[in-house]
């Protein structure tokens, strides 16, 4: 067997004749499978998968090191995204090659098995190279590195989740359709199931159609400040889910809320404010009402010339209203929507409004109240009224005998 190996392939009768004086001295022909040609062909398969792999590996290593030296993100995802599967497939098709030559010494119905198994591993492996190149590319996508204008986080990821959804379910019937079954009866299955599915996770569609909403309308993202008047929710949104969404509070405590209840419920979003509102009141003493009119002017001034308060918005500053100790005015006006730089913006021009009220000889109201007492001579006079009456009786009727008695 081994002559006839070596003379299919060409070598030289001296050669053979060294091989057969070899194998005759070691008596190999007597020792199982050493003799069977296919036991070579499968040494041959897998010694080539191993060259095959590891010439794979340098041209991979090579082309990323070309990727990373340009800013174009689709060649750096497909290096990452192909490295893996193509290490696989590599070995998976010699393996199944080697299979498939020792199926054909031994069974001839394995070989239709393993035809149907090649394929499958195929499908798969398509599969996965096609989500891991998803997966990279909606993370470039969303990179400042790879983009002038990132897209939003929100709309990646919901693109990004129905396209795998997508691909793994076609993938699924692929390989139904492979393994011998009738897609059109799986789908017409899936639609009466669907109905009963329906009913029974009436609350599960319901989240999942409310995040299909929150990804087509974007009313929050990723990274958004966000609350509801009509819930206790208010915090920074971390996830958006299928089923529900995360939401970080200001104290780091997590909620997850269902997505459905997004739909019933006012969301607010400070995040996406263009500018935040200072509306203050700020009273003097009544019995400053005359630099009423001095202070409004100045306030009205400084606001126009500070460099953090938006001069394209509204300023309103005017005499408002005469509270029970204090007469007010108000200020009106936009700065920066930043939640921490607003309130420096807001201290800072309360404190230029107290120095320009000081500055004009005015104080700041406080509450007060003041008692009207009677004079304190008319009490005194109240609390003495028997000198003014001559005080009590000093002496008392005297006491006659009747008339006609004796003495």
């Amino acid at each position: 067997m081994a002559h006839a190996l070596l003379t299919s392939q060409g070598a030289g009768p001296g050669l053979i004749d060294t091989i057969n004086d070899l194998t005759a001295e070691l008596n190999l022909e007597q020792i199982p499978l050493i003799g069977e040609a296919w036991v070579y062909q499968v040494f041959a398969v897998v010694l080539s998968a191993l060259v095959a792999a590891y010439v794979v590996k340098r041209v991979l290593d090579h082309l990323e090191r070309r990727a990373e030296r340009t800013h174009n993100m689709w060649d750096d995802a497909l290096v990452y995204a192909a490295r893996r599967p193509a290490w696989v497939l590599i070995w998976s098709m010699g393996l199944m090659w080697a299979a498939r030559i020792t199926a054909n010494q031994m069974d001839e119905g394995l070989a239709d098995v393993l035809d149907q198994i090649q394929r499958i591993l195929l499908i798969v492996l398509l599969c996965w190279f096609i989500l891991r190149l998803m997966k990279q590319i909606e993370k470039r996508l969303v990179d400042p590195r790879y983009r002038e204008k990132p897209v939003d986080q929100t709309t990646v990821s919901a693109i990004g989740k129905l396209l795998r959804a997508s691909v793994i379910i076609t993938a699924a019937l692929v390989i139904l359709q492979t393994l011998g079954y009738s897609v059109s009866g799986v789908l017409a299955f899936g639609g009466i199931g669907g109905i009963a599915v329906g009913f029974a996770a009436k609350d599960l569609l319901a989240n999942f159609f409310g995040g299909l909403m929150i990804y087509l309308d974007r009313p929050f993202a990723v990274g958004d400040w966000v609350r509801s008047p009509d819930r206790d929710i208010e915090g920074t949104v971390e996830h958006i889910g299928w089923r529900l969404s995360r939401i970080r509070t200001f104290d780091k405590r997590p909620i997850y809320v269902p997505n459905a209840i997004f739909n019933n419920i006012v969301v607010q979003n400070p995040s996406r404010m263009t500018h935040r509102r200072i509306y203050e009141h700020i009273g003097i003493r009544y019995a400053d009402i005359g630099h009423m009119e001095p202070i409004v002017h100045k306030v009205r001034e400084m606001l126009k010339e500070h460099e953090d308060i938006a001069q394209d918005q509204t300023q309103m500053v005017f005499f408002d209203r005469c509270a029970p100790s204090s007469v007010d005015f108000f200020i009106y006006c936009f700065t920066t929507p930043v939640w921490a730089e607003y309130h420096r913006v807001k201290e800072d021009v309360l404190l230029k409004i107290l120095a320009i009220i000081e500055e004009h000889e005015a104080q700041v109201a406080f509450p007060t109240s003041t008692l009207h007492l009677p004079d304190p001579l008319a009490l005194r006079a109240e609390a003495q009224p028997s000198e003014r009456q001559g005080g009590p009786e000093s002496s008392k009727e005297p006491r006659h005998a009747p008339e006609g008695s004796n003495a």
